[in-house]
C-alpha cells in the first residue's frame, strides 16, 4: 500500500481527529499540488508531521537512476519498488507539450522479438499507485523544468491491457485528479482484442494504438507472438467495433525493420487496413535492443523510411514519423528493460 493507492475512504482514517475536510486537502496536494504529505500547507503543522511519517502514505518508487538526453529534453527514471522489481519511465519534452511514457506491468509477457522489454520476461503488475506516482514523479520533473505534463502515454514496460483494471482505475486518477485531459491518454496494445472491446464500453475518451508491425498473420506471429491467439482479422474485427462506439480513431504503430517489414507489399497490405478503419499509422524506425540485434532485426534507413511513408500517403493513409527520442540512454520506443544500474540519481 503507498500513497496513491489509497482512496479518498482509505485516507480518512489517517486524519482520525482532524474535520472531514482535510481529507480534501491532502488529496489535493497529492495529485494536484504533486507534494510530499508533510508539504500539504493547508494542513496544519503537527498533521504534516504526524502524516509524514505515515508508513501508508510512503512512496511506492525509490529512483535508483535518473539519465538525460536530446539536450535534456528527453529524462529516464529507473525506479525500484518495494519487491525488488524494477520499472522504466520517460519524459519527453517537446516544443508545444510534455509526455509521459509510464509503464503498467514490470516487464512483459508479449516476448515481441524486437522489443527489449519483452525480452526481458515477465514479473508481475503494477498496482494503481505505482502507475499513478510514475505521473506524477514525471509531472514533478516538467514542473521544474517550467512545463507541464499534459500527455501521458501507456508505452513503457508492460501489455497494459493485460492489467486492464488497474490501467483503467489509473486512468481515472490521472484525469480526474492528477488533471490531464482523457483525449491526452494513449493506451497502446500489441492487441489484446478482449481488452480492446472492454475498452470501447468505457466512457473515457482516451486514445488507443495498437502497436500491429506486420499486416499479414505469418509475419505478424513471427513479430508478436500474441498473433497466434488473435489473428489479424478478429483484432482488425475489434478495432471496428472501437471506432464504431467510440467515434475515435485508431493508430497503427508499425516499428519499421530492414527487409522485413518495410516493403512495397508491406505498404500496400498496412494501407488496406488502415483505409478500412481510417487509422493513423505511425512509423517508428526500429531501435536497437540486444534480442534484436542477434536476431539480425535493424531499423530501416532515412531513405526508406520516406519511401515507405510516400507509398501509405500514395494510398490515401494518414501517417507521419516518430522521432526517435532517448535512444542514447535506452529510452527509445522497444528499449525499456529496467536492468540493474549503479547510476546514482542526478
Amino acid at each position: 500500500m503507498s500513497r496513491y493507492e489509497l482512496s479518498r475512504t482509505e485516507l480518512a482514517p489517517l486524519l482520525t481527529g482532524a474535520p472531514s475536510y482535510r481529507v480534501d486537502q491532502l488529496w489535493d496536494g497529492l495529485y494536484r499540488q504533486l507534494v510530499e504529505p508533510e508539504q500539504v500547507t493547508a494542513l496544519p503543522r503537527d498533521l504534516r508531521a504526524r502524516l509524514g511519517s505515515e508508513p501508508l502514505l510512503a512512496p511506492a518508487l525509490h529512483v535508483e537512476a535518473v539519465r538525460h538526453a536530446d539536450d535534456g529534453e528527453t529524462v529516464k527514471w529507473a525506479v525500484g519498488l518495494a519487491d525488488g522489481s524494477r520499472v522504466e519511465t520517460v519524459l519527453m519534452h517537446h516544443p508545444r507539450h510534455s509526455t509521459a511514457c509510464v509503464s503498467s506491468q514490470a516487464g512483459c509477457a508479449m516476448a515481441c522479438s524486437f522489443c527489449a522489454t519483452g525480452q526481458a520476461g515477465y514479473t508481475r503488475q503494477l498496482t494503481v499507485g505505482e502507475i499513478v506516482e510514475q505521473v506524477v514523479l514525471a509531472a514533478r520533473a516538467a514542473r521544474d523544468a517550467g512545463r507541464r505534463l499534459d500527455h501521458v502515454v501507456f508505452m513503457g514496460m508492460g501489455e497494459p491491457l493485460a492489467n486492464y483494471e488497474r490501467v483503467l482505475a489509473s486512468v481515472r486518477r490521472i484525469v480526474g485528479d492528477i488533471g490531464i485531459g482523457a483525449r491526452r491518454v494513449t493506451i497502446s496494445t500489441v492487441g489484446v482484442v478482449p481488452g480492446i472491446r472492454r475498452l470501447a464500453a468505457e466512457p473515457l475518451q482516451v486514445n488507443l494504438a495498437v502497436s500491429l508491425h506486420a499486416a499479414n498473420d505469418r509475419l505478424r506471429n513471427d513479430l508478436v507472438p500474441l498473433g497466434r491467439r488473435y489473428p489479424i482479422a478478429a483484432l482488425m474485427d475489434a478495432c471496428a467495433d472501437y471506432v464504431a462506439a467510440t467515434h475515435r480513431r485508431v493508430s497503427f504503430e508499425w516499428a519499421l525493420i530492414r527487409s522485413v517489414n518495410d516493403r512495397d507489399a508491406d505498404a500496400d497490405e498496412l494501407a488496406r487496413l488502415a483505409r478500412a478503419l481510417g487509422a493513423h499509422v505511425n512509423l517508428i524506425p526500429l531501435n536497437p535492443t540486444p534480442g534484436a540485434v542477434d536476431l539480425g532485426l535493424v531499423g530501416t534507413d532515412a531513405g526508406g523510411v520516406r519511401a515507405f511513408r510516400a507509398r501509405l500517403e500514395r494510398h490515401g493513409v494518414n501517417v507521419t514519423v516518430r522521432r526517435t527520442r532517448g535512444r542514447a540512454i535506452d529510452a527509445a520506443c522497444g528499449q525499456l528493460a529496467a536492468r540493474a544500474t549503479s547510476t546514482a540519481p542526478s
